[in-house]
């Protein structure tokens, strides 16, 4: 199959521009790289990102937008340009993948959708958890019924972030809801749909004198439960507690950790109960090691090449909305 040719804009300090570069690389039977580009500053003020492109063709993002032989392009720009840089791809025709959640104003959000779905483009958003082979496995066990009606998910995604960073989350709303809470809230709207209410919890820690929202909790209501996701960027040993926990009336499924990181890549545990006794054991199982971002990539080509896109444009837009919900944004429905 005729390899897709493709091209990355922008790279940060704090975004998987990096990882997914590393791992675009690495998919050779899948991509023909053709080059990358740094706008606004970017070689300037992360120059440590910069040297893992080095050996590639730098662009401007003008040539890569007006290259006809480009057929995809990766946005990988701070969240502050991700959507300038993503409406710039749609508006050339080119097919799209964009770092998560979007950018910073719901009406440009809008805007882009309008134009992918007017232009018929893919478009892809960087939630790596959706291609998580355990997570994969319990989406699809839910779907089958085999847990039966689902009454509350609770979601965790923790670490220990520094100073400089915390900071930088007064730049959004939401601060680490917005920042990786959205990649919970993600996983809650696929498995429950669109809550009846949304009540954000976001606050700051005040550690190190940072005012920012550097805690982040929302609660969703159901008809028929509740549901959370948290995200901390202050917690010692966090990102070994990140959690999916999902509870059903016939069964629950622990997701935990989600990602263990070895030398290859990262693996995930998964623990199941279907039991009505109190202490009976719960069955323990862990996928392969996989690259992190490798289903994701692999995923997009697909969509390139055709296949139909199960995340669609109306679910990537009221997903969107949702995450500035739980970031205290009043949305207007």
């Amino acid at each position: 199959m005729k390899k897709i040719k493709i091209a990355q804009i922008g790279t940060s300090a704090n975004s998987h521009g990096n990882q997914i570069w590393k791992s675009l690389l690495k998919q050779t039977d899948l991509f023909e790289v053709v080059g990358y580009a740094f706008p606004e500053g970017e070689r300037e003020k992360f120059p440590k990102q910069a040297k893992a492109f080095e050996s590639y063709r730098e662009m401007t993002v003008e040539e890569i937008l007006g290259n006809p032989e480009i057929e995809a392009v990766i946005v990988e720009t701070e969240e502050l340009y991700l959507t300038k840089y993503a409406r710039m791809v749609a508006d050339a025709g080119k097919h799209l993948h964009m770092e998560k959640p979007g950018g910073l104003e719901l009406s440009e959000f809008e805007e882009l959708i309008g134009i992918l779905k007017e232009k018929r483009l893919v478009f892809s958003v960087g939630y790596m958890y959706r291609f998580n082979p355990k997570i994969r496995e319990v989406l699809e066990k839910i779907k089958r019924g085999e847990l039966g009606k689902i009454y509350a998910v609770e979601a965790h995604m923790d670490c220990k972030h520094p100073a400089a960073v915390r900071e930088w989350f007064g730049t959004f709303q939401g601060g680490m809801t917005f920042f990786l809470g959205c990649h919970l809230i993600d996983l809650i709207y696929q498995i429950q749909g669109e809550p009846d209410e949304v009540i954000p919890f976001n606050c700051s820690t005040g550690m190190d004198g940072i005012s920012s929202e550097d805690y982040g909790m929302v609660v969703f209501k159901y008809p028929n439960g509740v549901s959370f996701a948290k995200a901390s960027a202050n917690e010692c040993g966090g990102f070994l507690r990140r959690q999916l926990v999902i509870c059903g009336e016939r069964g629950t499924v622990e997701i935990k950790p989600l990602e263990v990181v070895v030398d290859d890549g990262i693996y995930t545990v998964m623990n199941e109960s279907t039991a009505t006794g109190w202490h009976e054991p719960w069955s323990i199982s862990k996928s392969d090691v996989v690259d992190r971002y490798e289903g994701m990539l692999q995923n997009f080509a697909e969509l390139v090449r055709g296949k139909e896109n199960p995340y669609s444009y109306d679910y990537e837009l009221n997903l969107y909305k949702l995450i500035l919900k739980a970031c205290g944004r009043e949305i207007e429905q």
